[in-house]
């Protein structure tokens, strides 16, 4: 039967829930179980796709085109697992379940509460991703904190999954502050024991509680959360603040936390086994090669709306040897004060996904510079099309080329809505998702990297390369390296007189791995160390890296 880890936040959000699930599933994977993952999203969007960067970061997409919280991008790069439409819901998607049974009579005539019917909706929710994927562990992590109003439901639904499953088969870790009172120098533990009494009050009794400080935790702290929170004293885990979140596996593991849930759960299980991974963190602590990448996006001053391209970058610089050094530069800051200003020590440049037209010109620029210059560029999604863009403009001669999603009465729409849009009214949930294959060009740099002609990747976008411009672009050395089965859509672009200049219409962010980049980033960090221009950082001793 599938066992259940539940992990719970407690005193702030943003705490490391997330990490912290991710580490513990790489843990319990290590030693030869099976792990499925989820996440719960106590808010009342129905999914993440039509909230604000600048709220809610990054929007990750599944293989299965499901739009979802960026924890899911932690789970599949830790795991090494691809996710679907299955770990990951929302309060919007509960409600709108039970909500759709009642107008059709499903409950018979009875009064709809939420003890039981939404609760039994989040309970199935979790039971048929078990019985589906039959892992031996699923991890199920819950959005907010204990407290939250919207929360509850959730809360209450994971206590009674006790019930549902058995005491022996179930789990509950909380994740909670320690703050660091800085006039006294004293780490406080009431607001655990607050969170922990909150956490009681609606019957869950935590099995352990990580405790996240920025500072050394002393062994009479560890003392008394187990004494007033009823923890075991080695279930109280300190997890300090760590320079590398890879290392977050480690630590955890150090702690005992993977045999305390072993134990707990009764699972038969392999010895702990981190050794790859912990060579891999090992080579990232002792890089000393400085690879300066400039990212230019819309949302630069929140990098966490680029969350899995700072990833993607670092893996890559890790099978490199590279330290890549990300500059975040803000596009419009590219339209007010030119590109030679913000991209001078790059020795590479990528533009990353975006909506709307503020900030785009000074992607264009971005693009204009990396090919002026000789700088290795790749384009995603939105980066394609401004890659296109500025080819049309500077290679063609068409200096109004331009996307109809900026300006819609463009002469010359080098950038279009997909057919299959034009009669799309609602925003979510509405656009091209998920994985869809791809033909590669024999010989193209694309083919190359991949080691394939056909490959499969994740799309978010609803605009697409306008086909009546390929054969023009062609001619001026822009092909088009990568089209979907039967020609129709353009997937990738290559500038085939620059050292490395690709466009992509998709995410491949999504599915780099830590200890396998993916190809493209790999091979573009490759391009960048290769030209790395005089301006770029110089290699720093250890000690020195260290400070930086």
């Amino acid at each position: 039967m599938t066992k259940y880890v539940f992990v719970t936040g407690g005193v702030v959000s943003s705490v490391g829930k997330g990490i912290s699930a991710a580490s513990i599933g790489r843990i319990l994977k290590s030693r030869g179980l099976s792990v499925a993952i989820q996440k719960l999203d106590p808010y009342l969007n129905v999914d993440p796709g039509t909230m604000s960067p600048y709220q809610h970061g990054e929007v990750f997409v599944t293989k299965d085109g499901c739009e979802t919280d960026l924890d899911l991008g932690h789970y599949e790069r830790f795991i090494d697992i691809e996710l679907t439409k299955s770990s990951n819901i929302t309060a919007g998607q509960i409600y709108t379940q039970v909500i759709a049974k009642e107008r059709r009579g499903d409950y018979l005539g009875g009064t709809i509460q939420t003890v039981p019917h939404v609760t039994n909706a989040i309970k199935e929710f979790m039971l048929n991703a078990a019985a589906d994927q039959q892992p031996d562990v699923m991890l199920v992590e819950v959005g907010g904190t204990v407290g939250d109003i919207e929360g509850q439901p959730f809360l209450e639904a994971i206590r009674q999954m006790r019930t549902a499953v058995g005491r022996d088969n179930t789990y509950y870790i909380h994740v909670t502050l320690l703050p660091h009172i800085g006039a006294t120098g004293e780490l406080k533990t009431k607001p655990t024991q607050h969170s922990v009494r909150e956490l009681r009050a609606i019957g869950i009794q935590p099995d352990a509680i990580v405790c996240r400080s920025d500072f050394a935790i002393a062994e009479d702290i560890k003392d008394k959360i187990a004494l007033f929170c009823d923890v075991q004293r080695d279930a109280v885990i300190p997890m300090l603040t760590v320079n590398n979140i890879y290392e977050v596996p480690l630590v955890l593991e150090e702690s005992g936390i993977g045999d305390l849930i072993i134990d707990g759960l009764h699972l038969d299980a392999n010895p702990r086994n981190l050794g790859e991974w912990r060579a891999m963190v090992d080579r990232m602590a002792n890089t000393r090669k400085v690879l300066p990448i400039a990212v230019v996006g819309k949302y630069a001053d929140l990098p966490d709306a680029y969350l899995s391209v700072k990833e993607a970058l670092r893996h890559a610089g890790v099978f490199h040897e590279r330290d890549v050094d990300i500059t975040w530069v803000q596009s419009e800051d590219i339209e007010r004060d030119g590109a030679a200003e913000w991209l001078d020590h790059a020795a590479g440049i990528v533009v990353p996904g975006g909506f709307g037209a503020r900030g785009v010109e000074g992607m264009v620029d971005a693009v204009a510079y990396a090919r002026d210059q000789g700088i290795p560029y790749l384009g995603l999604c939105l980066g394609m099309q401004v890659m296109v863009m500025e080819s049309a403009r500077s290679l063609l001669g068409l200096t109004d080329a331009n996307s109809t999603e900026f300006d819609p009465e463009t002469p010359n729409p080098v950038i279009d809505l997909m057919p299959d849009q034009r009669d799309v009214s609602e925003m979510g949930g509405t656009m091209r998702l998920g994985n869809y294959p791809c033909q590669l060009m024999p010989g193209s740099r694309a083919a190359k990297s991949y080691g394939s002609e056909t490959i499969t990747e994740r799309h978010r976008h609803r605009f697409e390369f306008n086909n009546k411009y390929r054969e023009t672009l062609q001619e001026a050395g822009v092909l088009a390296t990568g089209l979907s089965p039967g020609g129709r859509l353009v997937e990738i672009v290559e500038n085939v007189d620059h050292p490395f200049m690709v466009g992509v219409q998709f995410h491949p962010e999504f599915r780099s791995r830590p200890q396998e980049p993916h190809p493209l980033f790999r091979d573009f960090v490759e391009a960048a160390s290769v030209v790395l221009r005089p301006g770029a950082q110089p290699e720093l001793p250890l000690a020195e890296e260290a400070q930086r």
